[in-house]
């Protein structure tokens, strides 16, 4: 079967039940073992849509990179993001949630509705709708999904030239075989998540000896 790509008939519906502009929000770096969640909220000009948009999973990062400028360019757009100190503090499910929050929160306006990439939404008084896969099927949600998953490997290549030896600007604060043997090697930095168990693993064999930049 031909796969078709996300498209805006959930931005139609919830446009026209709710008689305003609707956001869609994806985050980028629930996994990594480093570095922070990045989350974005898009709410798109049907008049000025770049060609091209997908679940950022699918595109090169070159792609992306385009998209996101042209994004940027015409269409509203509000990124939010939550420290490792706040993933540590809260849990990593919480931190994307507060992320997920302050995306929208960044976008200046209130939308009348937003569509969350996954199975819930964020508790906020926002009207709002969860769609499971939704960077695949919706075209907003993938359109954050570009601008989240971007930004975020900007900042874990930043972070790169800071703390170098762990492989960041190419695994992202992954668990990439690379990553963790310098975790091994080289300990925990204070971007490393110590409540992901190889980090905290880490943090106890290496002891007081944590790497700096």
């Amino acid at each position: 079967m031909l796969k078709t790509g996300p498209d805006l008939k959930f931005e139609r519906r919830y446009k026209r039940l709710h008689k305003g502009l609707v956001a869609g929000v994806d985050e980028a770096g629930r996994g990594p073992l480093a570095g922070p969640v990045v989350a974005a909220a898009v709410v798109l000009d049907p008049k000025c849509i770049p060609e091209g948009i997908d679940d950022s999973k699918v595109l090169t990062a070159a792609k992306r990179a385009d998209l996101c400028e042209r994004l940027l360019e015409c269409a509203k757009v509000g990124v939010g993001v939550a420290s490792v100190e706040e993933i540590d503090g809260l849990n990593i499910f919480w931190a994307t949630m507060l992320a997920m929050t302050r995306a929208v929160d960044a976008l200046g306006f209130v939308p009348a509705f937003v569509l969350v990439d996954g199975n819930r939404c964020p508790d906020w008084a926002h009207q709002s709708h969860a769609v499971v896969g939704g960077d695949a099927l919706c075209l907003s949600i993938a359109a954050a999904s570009i601008v989240a998953k971007h930004r975020r490997d900007c900042m874990m290549a930043e972070l790169d030239l800071a703390f170098p030896g762990y492989g960041w600007a190419s695994n992202k604060g992954y668990s990439a075989k690379f990553h963790q043997e310098a975790l091994r090697t080289l300990g925990p930095t204070p971007h490393h998540r110590r409540s992901f168990a190889p980090v905290a693993q880490a943090e106890l064999d290496f002891g007081p000896r944590i790497a700096a930049g």
